[in-house]
């Protein structure tokens, strides 16, 4: 199957998702090089809008993503990685999920997760994974 890369200019959303537990850990952006380096692998890869590259999910932190499965949404422009996580949480805030806020009808936010780990321990005060 094609995935149709051309949409945002390069790029698929890759939601990633815990297999055993069905819990939603992140999102993330692939582009060609990024979906073909997850699947040589069976690690997950990314690609950083911000730095402008390939990253592989725990190449700092090594709380890497075993790939279990890709699903792919109907259009071909959007991938379910159905993962095996290594560590304690995928947030380089700390949490297990990046999704560890709930907003509110009134606009404010609450954290409703604890961390599992300290991001300062993992990355020596650089938030970034």
């Amino acid at each position: 199957m094609n995935l149709d890369f051309a949409k945002l200019n390069g790029l698929i959303p890759a939601i990633v998702q815990d297999a055993r537990t069905g819990e939603v850990l992140m999102l993330g952006f692939m582009n060609e090089q990024a979906y073909e380096a997850t699947r040589a692998s069976g690690t997950a890869t990314f690609y950083s809008r911000t730095r402008g590259k390939l990253w592989r999910k725990g190449e700092q932190s090594g709380h890497t993503l075993r790939v279990r499965e890709v699903r792919v949404d109907c259009d071909a422009d959007t991938i379910l990685v159905r993962v095996e996580p290594a560590g304690p949480g995928v947030c380089h805030e700390g949490y297990r999920s990046c999704f560890f806020r709930r907003l509110r009808d009134d606009g404010a936010v609450d954290v409703v997760e604890e961390r599992a780990f300290d991001p300062n321990a993992v990355y020596g005060g650089e938030s970034r994974q």
